[in-house]
């Protein structure tokens, strides 16, 4: 009996998840051809969804994928050859000939993808193209989803792949995991490279949506895909850093907005709703992190002190109840493994939470005069926030004016133009006039 079509594009979509770095790994080591590699797989899932709805959905789609992706590459290198095929050609086709119809569980495999991941993550690529590389050769999207992803055309995106590769080429960028001494610099390059996927895709810089959930869940993936490709390794306790970090923030991922798609600061979001699971397993990650940088004798790095700070927030039971003199405390560290202004607007909200706002604006107001964070909207909405703390309403309309002409998002727009009208509210009634109308850009 014939599968059901839905239940074929099912099994496609799972195995699209599941194998298209590996066979796509595979095949690049084999052929060095990165567009071959990508075509072939390509036409593999194709055929699957062909053929999987007359002949039934194999018991192993990963191996039927691989065995027709490795078909392919060998048809096309064969056809290119023609009859004047050169020794290398023929130790490839003899090399492909040769593959196995691989499982996941093949070592070789891992290997392959930690290769991949390694070679898109090159330090001698911009880090856009990066990101852009990752996403479509590792992750298996499609240029017209990371294009929509970073808010630039298909031609765009097309283009920045294409010079990617064309990069790879001549610089003669080895695919290859890098030896011992270069570990460690090119994990860190991976795992900032991962960051900033995640970052894109839950805090967007454009547009009407606050979080892109699909760039989410990929950035999550790869980052376990590393984690289990750096079993054991001293590079592992910071990728396990780095996935805690971006689970304790993703598990609150459904009361960041409200039913009308407004936003939800932390102190207003249902902790009841929050994924308890992801939770959990964010905390026993921290956990197992700790241990393992103990063991290797590793200090912990900006991904696990950060992973620390989201600790803090997603296990207390309140607002109310969340140690904000260890958060503080937290960013001293963060602040100088990774000296960043924006750290250090954090850390001066931590220590208002902590120690008082005016310890917190005087923190802000020192910032302010180093205009390290000129157009980054949140400084002005935190010394907002501060400053209607304190009760100097005016003031503090000024500043929610300013970080609403910055905010990038519409999202974030409509949450300050209701504070702001809240703070004009609130100043009308202490007989002060308000300066304009809070619906105004």
């Amino acid at each position: 009996m014939a599968p059901e079509l839905t239940d074929v594009q099912t099994a496609v979509a799972a195995a699209s998840t599941d194998e298209t770095a590996r066979i796509t790994a595979t095949l690049i080591r084999v052929t060095g051809d990165w567009s071959l590699a990508e075509d072939c797989v390509q036409d593999a899932f194709a055929r699957a969804l062909a053929d999987w709805p007359e002949r039934g959905i194999p018991r192993n789609p990963g191996a039927w994928l691989t065995t027709v992706a490795k078909n392919k590459a060998i048809d096309r290198l064969r056809s290119a050859a023609s009859e004047k095929r050169a020794v290398r050609e023929l130790a490839i086709l003899t090399e492909l000939e040769g593959l196995a119809e691989e499982g996941i569980s093949n070592p070789a495999a891992d290997d392959d993808r930690l290769r991949l991941i390694h070679t898109c993550c090159h330090p001698a690529l911009p880090l856009e193209a990066r990101v852009a590389l990752t996403l479509r050769t590792v992750a298996g999207l499609t240029v017209s989803e990371i294009a929509r992803a970073f808010l630039v055309s298909e031609a765009t995106m097309s283009k920045r792949l294409v010079r990617a590769r064309v990069k790879i080429l001549d610089a003669g960028i080895p695919y290859r995991v890098p030896p011992p001494e270069l570990i460690s610099e090119r994990t860190g390059g991976i795992l900032a490279v991962l960051y900033l996927m995640f970052n894109e895709g839950y805090s967007a810089t454009g547009g009407d949506s606050l979080i892109r959930e699909p760039l989410v869940r990929e950035a999550i993936r790869l980052t376990r895909l590393l984690v289990t490709l750096l079993d054991r390794s001293p590079q592992e306790p910071e990728a396990m850093g780095l996935l805690a970090l971006m689970l304790f923030h993703h598990a609150r991922r459904n009361t960041r907005t409200d039913a009308a798609g407004d936003l939800v600061t932390l102190e207003d979001q249902n902790r009841g709703l929050w994924d308890s699971a992801a939770i959990t397993e964010a905390t026993t990650l921290l956990a197992t992190a700790e241990r393992c940088g103990t063991s290797h004798r590793i200090q912990p790095g900006s991904y696990r002190v950060q992973a620390a700070i989201a600790a803090c927030h997603m296990t207390a039971r309140t607002s109310n109840t969340t140690d904000f003199a260890r958060v503080a405390a937290l960013y001293d560290t963060l602040a100088r493994i990774s000296p960043s202004p924006v750290i250090e607007l954090n850390r001066a909200v931590a220590v208002a939470m902590s120690q008082g706002p005016e310890a917190g604006l005087a923190l802000i107001e020192q910032l302010e005069q180093t205009r390290t964070l000129e157009g980054y909207y949140l400084l002005p909405a935190a010394k907002a926030d501060l400053l209607r703390r304190l009760g100097r309403k005016t003031e503090a309309s000024h500043e929610y004016r300013r970080a609403r002409e910055l905010a990038p998002s519409e999202v974030e727009r409509r949450y300050l133009s209701k504070r702001l009208a809240e703070t004009l509210a609130e100043t009308k009634e202490k007989n002060e006039t308000p300066t304009d109308d809070p619906q105004q850009p």
